[in-house]
């Protein structure tokens, strides 16, 4: 499913937060959106994702041009944002229409591809962090979206988690083949991840720069080349200077 934004605004209390973004994202495509603090990643995200529908341009999703909720976009926060009064498998299977051994089938199915199988009966207080944001990426690929949004996923979590998460990502990817739109202000998980990573900059947010990730996957982590895209990026963030603190 493609997708395909044309010059999208968004204004907070007469305050501009993000001007004129465009780009496109094929289908089966990862696309990052990276950028410092207040430069509008998360604007643009929940704008594509319909909980937003209050922005000037146009959204479309597979050519239909639309600003509602769609069934087939899922939506992964920075924070699980589970129900702690259900269990694992209720909290994937919650709002699923079917009958009750059909969701769990079906849940349990999903619990499997992240694997949390021997977890279906615990309650959100019972996980880790990782396992709680496990819980969430099935609970948003249990409805099949055609198109991922992620918001910061993994920023809360320790390194190694976040580094098994990312990999989960990917192995979720080859099987199903999602287009993917993932804000993050980790660099290393934007070169590690993406196809196209897009630099937003400024306030308001406008893309500043696009760079195509052409390794193919499985990507090494101290791969040379993402090193050297990690450096354009720097560059392009105006980050990558030294300075000298003379006394």
């Amino acid at each position: 499913m493609s997708l395909e934004l044309k010059n999208v605004g968004r204004t907070f209390a007469d305050k501009q937060a993000v001007r004129d973004v465009s780009f496109t994202a094929k289908q089966g495509e990862i696309i990052g959106l990276l950028g410092t603090s207040g430069c509008g990643k998360s604007t643009i995200l929940r704008a594509i994702s319909g909980l937003d529908s209050e922005y000037d341009g146009e959204i479309a999703v597979n050519g239909k041009v639309t600003r509602d909720i769609q069934e087939e976009v899922g939506f992964i926060f920075q924070e699980p944002r589970l129900f702690p009064w259900l269990t694992v498998l209720d909290n994937v299977t919650f709002g699923l229409k079917g009958s009750k051994s059909e969701k769990e089938k079906l849940g349990k199915a999903y619990l499997e591809n992240v694997g949390l199988n021997d977890s279906a009966h615990l309650f959100p207080k019972q996980l880790s962090g990782g396992m709680a944001q496990r819980v969430a990426i099935a609970r948003a690929l249990v409805t099949s979206p055609e198109i991922l949004l992620l918001d910061e996923p993994f920023s809360a979590l320790d390194a190694f988690t976040k580094m098994q998460l990312q990999d989960l990502l990917l192995n979720i990817w080859k099987t199903y083949q999602s287009t993917i739109v993932i804000v993050t202000h980790d660099i290393d998980e934007a070169t590690y991840l993406c196809d196209r990573i897009i630099i937003l900059r400024g306030q308001p947010g406008k893309i500043d720069k696009e760079i195509g990730i052409s390794e193919p996957r499985p990507r090494a982590r101290g791969s040379m080349l993402l090193a050297d895209i990690k450096t354009e990026i720097l560059e392009s963030l105006g980050l990558n200077r030294t300075e000298v603190l003379v006394k």
